[in-house]
């Protein structure tokens, strides 16, 4: 059986390659992070999965928020009425506690006032944070300073830059602090949980007017691109597709092209298909969509 799915998931990538990936600077962008594996991409969709439904859902809950394009998108765009975003990396959540908090002024008035050099980063970057406001400010300066924005332990310091300019090349004060004050305006139809997302997805796996977009740490069969770019990275999916079975309201995962995935989501009996996108390097390349019923994208 699985040489049969995994000959399905290859069939699924190749039937999908007349579609053209979607250009992200046509996209809004809404987050203050430069998020390794950001759904910025995804937002066409998204848009289309949720006004394909003939009854909206009053909640989208985003259980691996990350960079958490997806739920500001939908609470912007007024997709959704309300959005649940989990985070379980206690850095990247700070900066979104923040954000919809009274504080979110403070810290874009901290990022406006910043001088980003190397002396001052690196000065940042080793002083110990002793409450929320302080430990975004520390997370916003590192994932500007960093290559590719990746947050995990490891990551290093950006020298030559965009058009030789240093570790600053990726530092736009203006437009990050502009960013935080426009995402704060939703802050009464955004709730963020620090948590585990895989228990919070399964709390309201019972709601039928809660959707779910689960973009979960790419980890499965093998796969170490979650375990490079994210601090926390361990996940057992198998337990994931079990609880998105569970899962009254509908659902969609996005995921790396392995067939391990395709295993999971045809024994639960799920719907897949093959997104083309553009990697970091430009290059084209496929992610995997997955729910009950993807005739919408068809």
């Amino acid at each position: 059986m699985a040489a049969v799915i995994s000959q399905t998931s290859l069939a699924i990538d190749h039937s999908l390659l007349k579609k053209s990936p979607v250009n992200v600077s046509k996209i809004p962008q809404r987050s203050p992070f430069r998020y390794p594996g950001g759904k910025t991409w995804f937002v066409p969709w998204l848009r289309l999965w949720l006004s394909s439904k003939p009854k909206r859902p009053q909640v989208l809950l985003e259980p691996f928020a990350g960079g958490g394009i997806i739920s500001l998108t939908a609470v912007a765009e007024g997709i959704v009425g309300r959005a649940v975003m989990v985070e379980i990396d206690e850095d990247v959540a700070a900066v979104w506690q923040i954000v919809f908090s009274a504080q979110a002024t403070k810290l874009a008035q901290q990022i406006r006032r910043f001088s980003f050099d190397s002396e001052s980063v690196n000065e940042v970057l080793t002083r110990s944070t002793t409450d929320t406001l302080s430990r975004a400010f520390r997370t916003i300066v590192k994932n500007r300073a960093v290559h590719g924005g990746i947050l995990a332990p490891g990551s290093g310091l950006i020298k030559s830059g965009e058009n030789g300019k240093g570790i600053s090349s990726r530092w736009y004060p203006d437009t990050i602090a502009e960013r935080i004050l426009v995402a704060s305006q939703f802050r009464d139809k955004i709730k963020i949980f620090h948590a585990d997302g895989l228990e919070i997805l399964e709390a309201h796996s019972g709601r039928m007017t809660c959707a779910a977009f689960i973009d979960p740490p790419y980890t499965a069969g093998g796969k170490r691109a979650g375990a490079r770019l994210y601090k926390h990275n361990e996940l057992d999916h198998a337990r994931l597709f079990a609880i998105a079975s569970s899962h009254f309201g509908d659902f969609l995962m996005t995921y790396d092209s392995a067939p391990e995935v395709a295993d999971l989501a045809y024994c639960h009996g799920f719907d897949v298909e093959a997104i083309p996108m553009k990697g970091t390097h430009h290059n084209l390349t496929h992610e995997l969509i997955v729910g009950r019923d993807l005739s919408w994208l068809r």
